[in-house]
């Protein structure tokens, strides 16, 4: 994003928010069509975020990708009204949709998202347990990975549970294996 919309404060569609473009000075997101700026990831929030990703990509089928730190478009909203975009810490998506984007432009869909990962820092703990856990399920994205760095460092796997929205098992330490959405061993102690 390079320059704020005008007159700014206006309510923002997805794509108005997708035209705004790559901001390298702030991270933000679009939250019922405002915009939300985030606090840069600390450097062990990067190291975490890198570390998983190098530890789910062997571990994928072919078809799919693992990208870090990318908007996705969770269609709540009609595209003409005030939307939600998030940039999770990790998702994992199918190849066509990366293709999809290269092709059409704008952004991921949450319905081409088979995985949403946050790792929670100091000011976000509300916002991914309660809210994004919450638009989440609302998007429809099947799993839900919250990563704590703590000590201890735990993952807290959810996956959506019809009209329940996303249930879980309690938070994992150690090690975390998982056959969904796909068959995957992360070592959480290796994060940090």
């Amino acid at each position: 994003m390079t320059a704020l919309p005008e007159p700014f404060g206006q309510l923002l569609t997805v794509a108005e928010y997708a035209a705004l473009g790559e901001d390298d000075r702030y991270r933000w997101e679009l939250q019922e069509g405002s915009l939300v700026m985030s606090p840069s990831p600390t450097p062990r929030h990067m190291i975490a975020s890198g570390e998983l990703r190098d530890q789910i990509k062997p571990q994928l089928p072919p078809h799919l990708r693992v990208i870090q730190d990318v908007d996705i478009d969770l269609q709540l909203a009609p595209a003409d009204q005030p939307g939600v975009s998030r940039r999770p810490n990790l998702i994992i998506v199918d190849r066509t949709a990366v293709d999809r984007v290269d092709a059409e432009g704008g952004l991921l869909r949450a319905c081409e998202v088979r995985l949403v990962v946050e790792i929670v820092s100091v000011g976000s703990r509300r916002m991914d347990h309660v809210i994004k856990r919450a638009e989440y399920a609302d998007a429809d994205i099947p799993h839900y990975w919250i990563v704590d760095l703590g000590p201890p460092v735990t993952l807290l796997a959810c996956h959506l549970a019809g009209e329940f929205g996303y249930q879980d098992a309690g938070a994992v330490t150690g090690e975390f294996i998982t056959g969904e959405p796909y068959g995957l061993k992360i070592s959480l102690d290796q994060l940090t």
